[in-house]
């Protein structure tokens, strides 16, 4: 009997002595809270804490900074972020920042802007101090300018700055810088290409940033556009082609040309085909007529035998055609007497 109840001391002590351990452990920790007017529960929430494999020195000191500067959070909010594998340090430190600046940022809002991976400590600062965005990108354009063609076919090359702060409320969820660059970008070509001389781009660079922002093109996005820029503006250089509409003229006026070119060499072939051909007709026709020629002595003869025609007849005939002859080469002769007069 002597030997269990001597076990049982020892158990007892043993058990007391851990106990006292794990107070002491967190005795320190408590201190400080509770002399920071940040207190916090031994029991429940310190060796909690250890039970829930949770650091408490970690969210003591998160929560002793956040009601110092007076955001209204608890330990256990604190736990279940860290729980869920966000930042709680990053969070407070927004929280703050944003209190400061006169930001609405609450809690939950911090914590799902943490744990969707994005920066929230940057997030906030880029709210208070608006940062600029080179538009294009210089990391992923080789000439680091933008290519845009006016109406009358001058091809000019733009630089803009993008001056952008974070829209809390839209940052979950909403398109990040690449976007806004991709969409400001659309926004600068879509304006010099509606100008009607690239004089007008040149002169007023600040009715580019108007149109562009009124177009909203922040919308969806996590960012709010402050302004934009147009840091640089000027025509192509001489390597490149700067009067894109006068090339596109040239190339069009050269294929028309070629067509013209290729018509005309057609309609070519065919009049030298339907010559051939008329020659040919010519040379058919004047074998009729030697073919008909050819006949006439036959029919003459024919027509003495059967005595349709007389001597005299075929005299006469003959008289007629002499006298045909000459007075074709009489007059003839006149008419190259006129000629040389």
């Amino acid at each position: 009997m002597d030997q269990i109840i001597l076990v049982g001391s020892i158990l007892a002590v043993i058990v007391i002595m851990v106990i006292i351990a794990i107070v002491m452990s967190v005795a320190l920790l408590w201190v400080r809270a509770y002399a920071s007017q940040a207190p916090v529960r031994i029991w429940s929430d310190l060796i909690g804490m250890k039970l829930r494999r949770v650091p408490p020195q970690q969210v003591v000191l998160t929560y002793i900074s956040a009601i110092k500067a007076g955001i209204e959070v608890s330990t256990g909010m604190l736990e279940a972020h860290y729980l869920a594998g966000g930042s709680m340090q990053n969070v407070v430190r927004a929280m703050i920042a944003a209190d400061k600046a006169n930001i609405t940022l609450k809690f939950q809002q911090a914590a799902a802007i943490d744990l969707a991976g994005r920066n929230i400590i940057e997030a906030v600062q880029t709210s208070v101090n608006p940062k600029v965005i080179d538009c294009p990108d210089p990391t992923k354009s080789a000439s680091g300018m933008l290519d845009a063609v006016a109406k009358d076919g001058i091809r000019l090359l733009i630089k803009a700055r993008v001056t952008v702060r974070t829209n809390l409320e839209s940052l979950v969820g909403g398109a990040t810088e690449d976007t806004i660059i991709a969409r400001v970008g659309q926004g600068i070509v879509s304006a010099i290409g509606s100008m009607p001389s690239y004089k007008d781009a040149l002169e007023n660079p600040d009715a580019i940033s108007r149109r562009v922002l009124e177009s909203g093109l922040d919308a969806q996005t996590a960012f709010e556009i402050v302004s934009i820029d147009i840091a640089d503006v000027s025509v192509a250089g001489v390597g490149q082609i700067a009067n894109v509409g006068a090339k596109l003229e040239a190339d069009r006026a050269e294929a028309d040309k070629i067509m013209r070119q290729a018509e005309a060499e057609g309609r070519r072939a065919m009049a030298i085909a339907e010559e051939q051909e008329m020659r040919a007709r010519v040379q058919k026709m004047q074998a009729k007529v030697i073919e008909a020629k050819a006949e006439v002595p036959l029919a003459m003869a024919e027509a003495f035998r059967k005595g349709n025609l007389g001597v005299m007849d075929f005299y006469k005939m003959e008289n007629i055609m002499a006298d045909t002859s000459m007075r074709e080469s009489l007059s003839g002769d006149n008419d190259e007497g006129e000629d040389n007069k």
